[in-house]
């Protein structure tokens, strides 16, 4: 908790650094000085500099992970990932590193149709300078909510509007961020639990039929979970089940 504090403040120190040594540079510096330093040669007040530039790219940085989890496929794979691992009987194999980890990589597969959209209508017309940086958000901004309405449901996005106090919108231009980003994960929580209870609909009749026999040949002190363990490993392994969970779980998106 001490190390988390310190990591925190040094952070905090070095950004209050970073804009006091800033101010003072403005300060001492001519005014059309400053205008060179905030904005690039040529271009209009939309047009940050590169320090700007990298400045804003860090602070999105910092934000990555919000929006990982948030605005992305994540919080369905992880999660069917995670109920798969329950379903099979084993909850701390494989380990989390290696679900998240596989999970990241699944979600940058279902992303990559957006990703490449805003890649090619916004990132690369704003690296060449075709574009101001605001035009180039609103794209990618658009992308994103387009794959997010995709996703959402109607119930869930009308409960933020009601939750909001707002009324319902009635065009996708409409759609605030700050309402369709939680209908968006209400609606990925639900659509992970459906395809979660699918993968534990075959682990529980393993589980069943293994009781029953051991039940009617008089093993009761014998735990099922001994001898329905490796027979779920195994069907799960001859039938590729990660294979198909992960072919799947794609195919939700689309």
């Amino acid at each position: 908790m001490n190390r988390t504090a310190s990591i925190k403040g040094w952070r905090w120190l070095g950004s209050s650094l970073l804009l006091l040594a800033c101010a003072g540079a403005e300060a001492a510096a001519p005014s059309n000085a400053i205008e060179l330093r905030l904005f690039a040669p040529g271009g209009s007040s939309a047009d940050l500099a590169m320090p700007i530039r990298i400045l804003l790219l860090l602070s999105l940085l910092s934000l990555a992970p919000a929006i990982l989890v948030t605005m992305t496929a994540f919080t369905r794979i992880v999660v069917v990932l995670a109920m798969l691992r329950h379903a099979i009987g084993m909850p701390e194999t494989p380990p989390n590193q290696v679900l998240v980890s596989l999970a990241l990589f699944l979600s940058l597969f279902a992303m990559m149709p957006v990703l490449s959209r805003i890649n090619d209508q916004a990132w690369q017309p704003y690296s060449a300078g075709k574009m101001e940086s605001t035009q180039a958000l609103d794209i990618a901004s658009a992308q994103m909510r387009d794959f997010m309405l995709r996703q959402t449901r109607e119930a869930d996005l009308a409960l933020m509007s009601e939750l909001a106090h707002v009324p319902p919108p009635k065009r996708v231009e409409d759609v605030s961020l700050v309402q369709l980003t939680p209908a968006f994960m209400l609606s990925e929580l639900r659509a992970a639990f459906q395809i979660g209870f699918m993968i534990f609909l075959p682990f529980v009749m393993i589980d069943l039929v293994v009781s029953s026999v051991l039940m009617s040949l008089g093993m009761m002190m014998v735990p099922p979970v001994m001898v329905s363990l490796p027979l779920k490993i195994l069907t799960f392994v001859l039938i590729d089940g990660w294979n198909l969970v992960a072919r799947s779980l794609l195919a939700s998106f689309h």
